[in-house]
């Protein structure tokens, strides 16, 4: 039997090296995608047993690119990458797709153990993070559920906030501007949002994108 094959999405060079030649004594690395969209795609054909997402990703950020993931290659077990601590953040990518959570200043071994325990069918939360996440189930056992951005409206918000023009946007999504425009005017209608600013302020505290 082969090594477990896993794919690497992070659009950082040096990390994603740095990735591969910690894993590549114990997996195969069958490829490695710098965005969110690229590895939406290609990830099917390469059909890995294990992919490693970074949250923050252009294009299409990892959570959005992760929930498709699942939908697309549903035994495909998927590790959540990244720099942010915050447990919120933990708890909605291992609700709706992710079955590792780490951080990027985690051991290098930690991601070795993470992928280990994947493969067995178990999940595995770094340490801290874990905590935080047992300590806000004690606190508050029920989550009451915001209302929530649409898939079509996560993926023009993402782009438009990375600075892309209506026109820009709708070419990358095979679509007229005019839907764009209908899209960004109905998301600062509902949620109550006035000026571009505004837009990109909400991209950032729906974790569409980072902050700058």
């Amino acid at each position: 039997m082969g090594q477990p094959r896993v794919l690497l999405a992070d659009d950082h060079t040096m990390v994603v090296e740095a990735f591969r030649k910690l894993l590549e004594l114990e997996f195969e690395i069958v490829g490695t995608v710098g965005d969110g969209r690229t590895l939406v795609t290609t990830a099917p054909g390469l059909k890995p047993d294990v992919i490693v997402i970074d949250i923050s990703m252009p294009l299409l950020n990892g959570m959005d690119a992760g929930r498709e993931l699942k939908r697309l290659l549903p035994r495909t077990k998927l590790i959540a990458l990244t720099m942010n601590e915050d447990c919120e953040v933990a708890s909605e990518a291992l609700r709706s797709w992710a079955s590792g959570y780490l951080l990027k200043k985690s051991a290098g071994s930690e991601l070795v153990k993470a992928i280990r325990e994947v493969l067995k069918g178990k999940s595995y939360v770094t340490p801290k993070v874990a905590q935080q996440l047992l300590d806000r189930f004690v606190r508050d056992p029920r989550r009451d559920h915001d209302k929530e951005l649409t898939p079509r409206q996560r993926q023009v918000l993402q782009l438009l906030a990375e600075g892309r023009t209506m026109k820009e946007t709708a070419d990358f999504l095979h679509v007229t501007p005019r839907t764009i425009a209908f899209h960004k005017y109905r998301i600062m209608e509902e949620f109550g949002l006035k000026t571009n600013s505004d837009l990109v302020k909400f991209a950032i505290r729906e974790r569409v994108v980072s902050p700058p």
